[in-house]
């Protein structure tokens, strides 16, 4: 997902930051702002999910 976002954002990224962790969590932050929460949710997000948040 990563890479996908920062092909079609590259102009508009200035980072994308994957930070390892566990216990089943992946989280996805904007601008220090908590945007999807696997635990919450119970699913990994799709593409345009995240995309909704870049703008």
């Amino acid at each position: 997902m990563a890479e996908a976002l920062l092909k079609e954002y590259k102009n508009k990224l200035s980072a994308v930051t994957l930070i390892p962790s566990d216990g089943g969590r992946y989280e996805v932050s904007v601008n220090d702002k908590l945007v999807f929460s696997k635990l919450e949710l119970g699913r990994f997000p799709e593409v345009e999910e995240i995309k909704a948040h870049l703008g």
